[in-house]
């Protein structure tokens, strides 16, 4: 039978910590970062099996409309699967249980959001929870960087050979300055789609100040060949998965391919660094051009009270409106939307809640959609 109990973070067992730090969203730097933007508290539970640890889930709570909620992550938090490091051979959906009882008895929690890299669909088959599809893709970076070039789509190979003909240079960016560069560009990508950022630069000021110090934040930029800055990107990273947290470009020289130089350049760089995998953060069948596969992880939301899951969803639908703001949209357009983006955009995004895909639409010259 799982035990289970919330330690601090200098307490956690050795062998359980290992894996946690395998997870970039659960270091304590991540939990940092997301506890200064979000006035949240980072909780640490740890599970126990015949008084041996097996395992952890890392999240914070915070408290909304006077509701206390354990996010791991939380919608709007802009962070990847965090969820549990449990030990090989251990029962996810177990765990799951467990986890969602202690939350509600223990922690004195309402509500629970979790998503585990590891977990499935089928493995939490009978969870008494809502499970929502976050529909990513994932590129393994196991292989030869041959191997890696000749998995890209040709069209991918022939932009990153373009933009290096025509003189574009990628290079890695350090300090909290970074955030501003980073931020005006994202600007005028929402501003082009009559839309505004859902976040302040200030909160990517926070995570480059928490995370780069660790040694666990890439952060790159691509150069025209006058030198002007054109293109950002940033990636959180850990020993088992990068992960695409967002990126901007300008418009007029999309013809200069930097999105494709950086995501090469960064796909080097994470193999030579013996990273695992490149999670490409979200939906958009584009990505498949990277040689990614398509990974679907199930987003558990459970309530312990009866129609607070309604309300969080309309809680959910009024903070984007508001948030990224912009032109009205006919109910023909809102319908179309819903076809066409599902609910990884509209429900599941756990990073930018559809800021990745407005903000990739307008830097890639994909067709646009209006989003919730």
């Amino acid at each position: 039978m799982l035990r289970l109990a919330t330690v601090p973070l200098d307490r956690v067992d050795p062998a359980v910590d290992a894996l946690r730090q395998r997870n970039v969203f659960q270091t304590a730097e991540w939990l940092e970062f997301v506890a200064r933007t979000q006035g949240a508290e980072p909780v640490v539970v740890q599970f126990e099996r015949d008084g041996v640890a097996v395992g952890a889930f890392t999240g914070l709570i915070v408290r909304r409309f006077g509701v206390r909620i354990l996010g791991s992550p939380f919608q709007g938090w802009t962070t990847g699967p965090m969820g549990f490091s449990l030990a090989p051979g251990e029962d996810r959906a177990a765990a799951v249980r467990a986890l969602t009882r202690y939350a509600f008895r223990t922690l004195g929690c309402l509500h629970v959001e979790l998503m585990d890299r590891q977990s499935s669909f089928e493995e939490l088959d009978g969870v008494s929870a809502r499970l929502v599809e976050f529909r990513t893709f994932e590129l393994d970076l196991r292989r030869t960087e041959e191997e890696l070039f000749a998995g890209l789509k040709g069209s991918c190979r022939r932009a990153v050979r373009k933009a290096a003909k025509e003189g574009v240079r990628v290079e890695e960016a350090h300090g909290v300055e970074f955030a501003d560069e980073y931020y005006e560009q994202l600007i005028q990508v929402f501003a082009r789609q009559g839309r505004r950022p859902p976040y302040g630069v200030d909160r990517v000021r926070e995570m480059i100040s928490c995370v780069e110090p660790g040694g666990n934040l890439l952060m790159l930029r691509a150069l025209a060949p006058d030198g002007e800055r054109i293109a950002t990107a940033l990636f959180p990273v850990s020993d088992d998965f990068a992960y695409f947290w967002g990126g901007a470009s300008l418009t007029e020289h999309l013809s200069l391919r930097p999105n494709d130089a950086i995501f090469w350049h960064a796909i080097k760089h994470f193999r030579e660094r013996g990273v695992e995998r490149l999670d490409l953060g979200g939906g958009g069948d584009y990505k498949l051009k990277f040689g990614a596969t398509e990974k679907r992880i199930p987003y558990v939301r459970q309530s312990r009270v009866p129609g607070l899951l309604s309300l969080r969803d309309l809680a959910a639908y009024v903070y984007k409106r508001r948030a990224m703001g912009g032109r009205r949209r006919s109910p023909a357009q809102a319908t179309s939307t819903r076809n066409a983006v599902g609910l990884n955009i509209l429900v599941a995004e756990p990073v930018l809640e559809g800021t990745q895909f407005l903000m990739e639409s307008a830097a890639y010259g994909l067709p646009t959609l209006a989003l919730l």
